[in-house]
């Protein structure tokens, strides 16, 4: 199997598991990942994903020992149908997707981590948008999130320049959530995920919508989706449950419903 695949405290964990090639993507894995996400988001026993690496990278991008045999797939189905629907499941799914960044994200695996909800990285692993290194443009969303959340020029020269970019720089530039200390890593992604999976989930995947739709919406159109997502949200359990507790004065079990 390309991935390891984990059920935990509510947790769901994809790790991509090609260490011999710094996790770089294949077919066989890009399915396999595709197929993972669909059963994330319709479990229930599954309130958050997280998406990482196995072995000291997190994803190097594409295998380009596949996408230049001539007897692989060509370049457009790696795209197509490869990579675009991963980035479009990510961002699908009404649950928290979090990418703990362990090692180095390169091209794909790069924008694979910045199109989740949430990316948590280890100081020592950075970010490189390595197409402009053998001639191609930054795919799977790149040119979609990135300028979005850095804005344009850096974007821009970044993926015209291939730099590399350390996860403390990452993080002062607002490219990911947090770098972490290497030391301290996994016990961060492992608290802040299950503390994630104790909230009201179903809440939690409305803001993630309300937010998907507000990159195309203009105001008036992003305070109507609000009014019908709130509506939504206050039919739920969760909202129910979260009320009494403050009303109570005790802490909310939520149960994502």
């Amino acid at each position: 199997m390309s991935i390891i695949f984990s059920i935990n405290s509510g947790v769901c964990e994809i790790r991509l598991n090609r260490p011999e090639v710094f996790n770089s993507f294949n077919q066989s894995m890009a399915f396999e990942v595709q197929k993972a996400l669909d059963e994330c988001k319709i479990n229930p026993l599954i309130r958050v994903v997280v998406i990482t690496g196995e072995g000291k990278a997190f994803c190097a991008g594409q295998d380009l020992s596949e996408a230049t045999d001539p007897n692989g797939p060509a370049l457009q189905v790696i795209v197509k149908d490869h990579y675009n629907p991963i980035i479009e499941k990510i961002r699908n799914i009404e649950k928290p997707v979090i990418a703990a960044v362990n090692g180095v994200a390169a091209g794909a695996g790069a924008n694979i981590a910045l199109a989740c909800d949430i990316t948590i990285a280890k100081k020592s692993a950075s970010f490189i948008q390595a197409f402009s290194k053998i001639g191609l443009i930054p795919d799977s969303g790149g040119t979609f999130f990135l300028p979005r959340i850095i804005g344009s020029q850096k974007a821009l020269a970044l993926m015209m320049t291939g730099d590399k970019v350390s996860a403390e720089e990452a993080d002062k530039m607002n490219m990911i959530y947090k770098a972490v200390d290497d030391e301290f890593f996994l016990d961060e992604v492992k608290t802040f995920s299950e503390n994630l999976a104790k909230m009201p989930t179903r809440g939690l995947g409305l803001t993630k919508k309300a937010i998907n739709q507000s990159f195309s919406n203009n105001l008036t159109e992003q305070l109507a989706v609000e009014e019908l997502l709130q509506t939504e949200a206050g039919k739920t359990n969760d909202f129910k449950e979260g009320v009494a507790a403050f009303l109570e004065k005790r802490k909310p079990e939520f149960k994502g419903n």
